[in-house]
């Protein structure tokens, strides 16, 4: 019997491979690298699935190029790498791995927090480097935590346990909703505020985004949003890289128009913008927010329940777009 053939745009870890394998012919990129488009393109011309990454841009282009696909599984929460409406208009499940990375996600961002507020990558350069020349009352004074205000940009199921983890610190917190929708476990258990996005970026000493990357939100924080922020604050991205003028950033970090940043991701990543590698005052992670042992892998066996789902003609357990599903 002739096994389905899956591609796999990059490794990922082995058990979600293992358990594809045990009803699909699986293919792997090799390389730690995305696969360049035109190679892409001609490797999936016979796949009936294929998994990837937020890197392949999943198009009509890509749909026309695998005539024999039964469904695309992303590897990752966020989709807009993937053209919905268009698989939905081909009548071709897609899917994402939501949940299995919240907590990781939303753990990073606390990393990014504390460290860009208590400066501990900058003094840690300084360990390194041998010129400590011991401890002094005015060296690397930073921010408070505790009692700061939290502002959550997105409070969807990552910025409610970002919001959530706070409860250590006696932080207020506030958010915005895009749908005007209460959260309705934020509001019960921290007594959060439902805000507008002005008043958060006025009374937040902390913002940390965890919004989707959609037309609203590409560039939410430009220049004016800097200038609304307290030259007190700092804010923390863990959402995607566009949500962020970089360029705009780079001047208020540079300017002291905010008082720091903390990023994991970038807008044209995996570029930086020129000038923010320069400065002290931003602490910068490699998109790793979901870089736990137990995300990933969960991410690897979501990734492939999917994968398996729909070469079945089955309704995958996380559908982006399950109209395609009903009569």
């Amino acid at each position: 019997m002739n096994l389905p053939k899956v591609y796999v745009t990059r490794q990922i870890p082995k058990q979600g491979l293992d358990l594809l394998r045990q009803a699909a012919e699986v293919e792997v990129n090799p390389n730690d690298a995305p696969v360049p488009r035109k190679e892409l393109l001609e490797i999936i011309k016979d796949c009936q699935g294929v998994i990837g990454l937020l890197t392949e841009k999943i198009d009509a282009e890509f749909f026309e190029a695998a005539p024999n696909l039964k469904g695309y599984a992303n590897y990752a929460v966020g989709f807009d790498n993937i053209d919905v409406p268009e698989a939905t208009r081909r009548g071709l499940p897609v899917t994402n791995t939501p949940d299995v990375l919240t907590n990781a996600t939303a753990e990073c961002a606390w990393s990014l927090l504390f460290s860009v507020a208590r400066r501990v990558v900058e003094a840690d350069k300084v360990m390194r480097s041998g010129s400590w020349s011991g401890w002094g009352p005015m060296q690397f004074i930073g921010c408070d935590v505790t009692g700061k205000t939290l502002g959550i940009i997105g409070a969807g199921r990552i910025g409610t346990a970002m919001a959530r983890m706070s409860r250590g610190f006696d932080m207020p917190v506030l958010y915005t909703s895009s749908s005007g929708r209460r959260n309705e476990t934020l509001d019960k258990e921290l007594n959060a505020r439902l805000v507008s996005f002005e008043e958060l970026l006025e009374e937040s000493d902390f913002i940390s985004l965890h919004t989707p990357l959609t037309p609203g939100t590409k560039h939410l924080f430009d220049a004016e949003a800097f200038k609304r922020m307290k030259q007190t604050a700092y804010i923390i991205n863990t959402a995607r890289g566009p949500v962020i003028d970089e360029q705009a950033l780079l001047e208020a970090l540079k300017s002291g128009e905010i008082a720091g940043a903390g990023l994991d991701v970038y807008e044209k990543e995996p570029a930086l913008t020129p000038g923010l590698a320069e400065l002290d005052n931003v602490v910068l992670l490699p998109h790793i927010g979901s870089g736990t042992e137990s995300a990933r892998t969960d991410m690897s066996l979501m990734a492939a329940r999917n994968m398996l789902a729909m070469l079945k003609g089955h309704k995958p357990e996380t559908c982006l777009n399950p109209e395609i599903y009903e009569d």
